[in-house]
């Protein structure tokens, strides 16, 4: 839910790439490392798949990795505040960030457990229609699966997704530049609360 890096000329994420040419680029993590890592630290709370089950717990699988390492970022510089995720963040180097970020790309898209009932298709309906008219679907893609620094929200928790949603609306949930915050603002609390609804249940088609 963040721009391209760099727009508000502020320190920069690390790269997920090697430099350009000419430059001897550096080692990559080892991708095995960082799979038993994530397993070991962040697994207990976010799943072993990278589905958490955890309502303000937000699902990982799926999720880009240049989103990904954009968040452990802005933990690690204080710049996005939770107790667990700071401590964690606070002790990673640049390349465990990339190595983190560059497994949890790997992570494809988990589906929600079915429901009991399914979604009401109005409430769906609407939607996808607030979604159009505030251009959702411009930056997350017509299947809300994000790209880049964009996240996946599509099967993403309601109650991270409402909580997320509100934080930008009131200007207390901060991102890499102030997109999320200027997209949402002037939106209306209750049309974000049917945001989140329907993406926490759309299945990407």
């Amino acid at each position: 839910m963040v721009a391209t890096p760099g727009a508000e000329g502020q320190q920069k994420p690390p790269a997920t790439r090697p430099a350009a040419s000419g430059s001897k680029p550096a080692a990559a993590p080892a991708a095995a490392s960082y799979a038993q890592r994530f397993a070991t630290l962040c697994a207990s709370c976010h799943g072993a798949n990278g589905r958490s089950v955890l309502p303000l717990t937000p699902v990982l699988a799926g999720q880009p990795s240049l989103y990904a390492i954009t968040q452990l970022f802005l933990f690690r510089e204080g710049r996005r505040s939770d107790p667990a995720m700071t401590a964690v963040a606070k002790t990673m180097t640049d390349d465990d960030m990339r190595g983190f970020s560059d497994y949890i790309g790997t992570l494809p898209p988990v589906p929600a457990p079915a429901p009991d009932t399914p979604p009401d298709p109005a409430r769906m309906a609407k939607g996808r229609a607030l979604a159009d008219q505030y251009k959702c679907l411009f930056c997350h893609g017509a299947d809300l699966g994000g790209g880049q620094q964009v996240p996946r929200i599509a099967g993403q928790h309601e109650e991270y997704l409402r909580e997320s949603l509100r934080g930008f609306h009131a200007g207390t949930r901060p991102g890499y530049t102030q997109a999320m915050t200027a997209a949402v603002s002037g939106i209306p609390l209750a049309d974000l609360d049917a945001l989140a609804w329907f993406a926490a249940r759309f299945g990407g088609k």
